[in-house]
């Protein structure tokens, strides 16, 4: 285990299991973003995220859930990521250990190559869990966006005392559009699963306040960090693979070298080709196009 600091960030290269056990107090932790690995088959580094059987992920999961669950805050809360055919399983568990709050889809479109015998995958689930259900921390009014039948078409709202036009913004509902990062885009890091910055801005700014401690046991580029520390908030960190802790030193200004190896930006200069030789389009960096 190795761990570095900086003004109120932690990163540990660890598996989340061994830091529990040794490096984080119960009941401190205001925030937990939980991004595991899905039991589909990826390669992170060294690591490829395939387990027997779906009940035997679940029960890998259900370790690192019960340590979570006691390092929060009694007003502290999780979210969850998984698979869509894994997160079944978490859910039942989670029920019967925390109040689900909302189950929210983070949907995208997709440039790449579809399923021709299926419909193919374009959303992940996220599960949003409190420890008390009447008494956690939820800032409305910092993740409000627009209420289209408001601000655009100005519909008028008859079950009011005197008929107005509809607010022109409102909280989000639990069908999140973000696009996924992409390479070229400034934020994009070399890793298989790379969560948008704008995600955790919106989960971060409406489940934690400023100085508040955000966990992240299995952080990969770091996001959930770096968008911590933009925020105001504390973080902690953990990953198991060197090459993205790297990335997480580098992205949250801990060090500018590690063991002797400078930790630079990832190129983006040059032209991608697949195994035979032949270049491979760049998406556009413009969101709005995916």
């Amino acid at each position: 285990m190795r761990k570095f600091t900086r003004e109120g960030h932690a990163i540990y290269h660890a598996d989340c299991t061994d830091v529990f056990s040794s490096e984080i107090c119960d009941g401190t932790v205001g925030l937990i973003f939980a991004d595991p690995p899905y039991n589909i088959g990826k390669r992170f580094a060294t690591f490829v995220d395939k387990w027997p059987t779906d009940a035997a992920y679940a029960d890998w999961c259900k370790v690192w859930i019960d340590a979570c669950i006691a390092k929060l805050t009694p007003t502290g809360s999780m979210y969850i990521m998984t698979s869509t055919q894994c997160m079944p399983y978490l859910d039942l568990y989670l029920r019967d250990r925390m109040s689900i709050v909302s189950r929210i889809v983070w949907h995208y479109d997709s440039s790449g190559v579809q399923a021709k015998k299926k419909y193919g995958s374009m959303y992940e689930p996220i599960l949003f869990c409190v420890k008390e259900a009447n008494n956690y921390t939820f800032n409305a009014e910092d993740i409000r966006v627009e209420a289209r039948t408001g601000s655009r078409r100005k519909l008028i709202d008859y079950r009011k005392s005197i008929p107005a036009t509809y607010n022109t913004t409102k909280v989000p509902g639990n069908a999140w559009f973000f696009p996924r990062v992409r390479f070229r885009m400034p934020e994009y890091e070399n890793h298989p699963t790379q969560k948008p910055e704008a995600l955790l801005e919106r989960i971060i700014a409406a489940s934690s306040k400023p100085g508040d401690l955000i966990l992240d046991p299995f952080a990969g580029t770091f996001t959930t960090c770096a968008v911590a520390q933009r925020l105001g908030r504390q973080s902690i960190g953990i990953e198991r693979e060197l090459d993205f802790v790297k990335i997480g030193l580098r992205r949250l200004g801990v060090c500018d070298e590690l063991d002797g190896e400078p930790l630079r930006p990832l190129d983006k200069s040059y032209k991608r080709r697949n195994a035979n030789g032949v270049r491979i389009p760049e998406p556009t960096d413009q969101p709005t196009l995916f």
